[in-house]
Formats: C-alpha cells, sequence, structure tokens
C-alpha cells in the first residue's frame, strides 16, 4: 500500500490531480482497477493519501532541520538552506505537490484546503518555535515579533516554490534567504 500511494503521489506531482486519469495510477501503482478501489475507494481519496504522505514527509524533514541540537538561528539556515537546494535545479523546476495543489484545488475543494492550511499553520507554527526560542537567547533583532517573523518566512518559502519553477540560481536564493533571515537576527 506505501508504495502504490507513493509511486500515486509521483504521478500527482508530475501532471496535477485534474491531469492525472485513472489510466495514469494504474501504470503506476502496478494495480487493476478493482484493486486500485479496493484499496483507496476512489481517485480523490487516492490523492488525499498521497498528500497526506507528502505533508507527513515535510513535516518529518522541518522537524530535522529545525528542532536538531543545533542553535535556534542555525535550525532556521538549516531550514532555508533545505527550501533552496528544493527549490533549485531540476528539484525546483519540478516544484512542490502541496503548492501546485494549493493553486489547483484549495479554493474548490474543502478536504484539500483543511490539509494545505493546516500543513501551513504547522509550518508557520515549527518556525515561530524557533524563532521564540532565538527570542529567549537574545538572538533577533530588537523588535521582531517571532510570530509575524514567522509568517513572512513561511509566505518566503512558499514563494520559492513557486519562483523554483523558473530556475533561479541556487546562489541567488541563497543569499536572498540569507538576507531575509538577517533582517530578524542580531
Amino acid at each position: 500500500m506505501d508504495a502504490a500511494v507513493e509511486r500515486a503521489m509521483g504521478v500527482f506531482w508530475s501532471r496535477g490531480y485534474h491531469g492525472t486519469a485513472l489510466p495514469d495510477l494504474l501504470h503506476a501503482t502496478k494495480l487493476s482497477r478493482g484493486s486500485l478501489y479496493a484499496a483507496f475507494g476512489d481517485k480523490h481519496s487516492l490523492f488525499l493519501r498521497a498528500l497526506d504522505r507528502y505533508i507527513v514527509d515535510a513535516v518529518t524533514r522541518m522537524d530535522l532541520e529545525l528542532t536538531s541540537p543545533r542553535e535556534p538561528i542555525d535550525g532556521l539556515r538549516a531550514f532555508l538552506a533545505g527550501y533552496v537546494d528544493r527549490t533549485s535545479g531540476a528539484n525546483g523546476r519540478r516544484g512542490c505537490l502541496l503548492v501546485a495543489t494549493a493553486m489547483e484545488l484549495a479554493g474548490q475543494d474543502a478536504e484539500v484546503g483543511r490539509r494545505v492550511a493546516g500543513f501551513f499553520k504547522a509550518m508557520e507554527t515549527r518556525v515561530a518555535d524557533a524563532l521564540s526560542r532565538a527570542k529567549t537567547m537574545g538572538k533577533l533583532a530588537d523588535g521582531v515579533e517571532p510570530s509575524s517573523a514567522a509568517k513572512i518566512l513561511v509566505c518566503f518559502v512558499e514563494g520559492l516554490r513557486v519562483i523554483g519553477k523558473t530556475a533561479p540560481a541556487r546562489t541567488t536564493s541563497q543569499a536572498t534567504a540569507d538576507a531575509l533571515l538577517d533582517c530578524f537576527t542580531r
């Protein structure tokens, strides 16, 4: 089941929800029509499972980057560097399943909208926590409010996902990420 969800996720990621046809999913998952419907119900249910898998992977990665034994600012730098890596070159051109899904479905599909909003809130909470720890350590610039700065950083990294589709130079994205974080820190 996990392998089928992983392969379906790849198809949805490449083609989008509406651009993915049942034969695409059958081919990718190596399941028959009956087996696919028995295991997942329908295309939408399989898509939600794939989206949930993507979200779990992204949250796990964020937790590793932000809550490791690093200093909070180092964790934030690792978090931003991870996004720079994921938005550069072929990875950047591939894009982000979550951002693509937000653009394609979040305004039309309440269940998808809840998942996307939940992910962005989880990201914002984790970034705000790292910024709060940095503030406690005296590492934030005067006047920087962790919750506001977290909102800005979430918008920034998701914007990087969109801009990554145009294949910007990695050095430019990294310099921009560094400059933004430097605005918040001492």
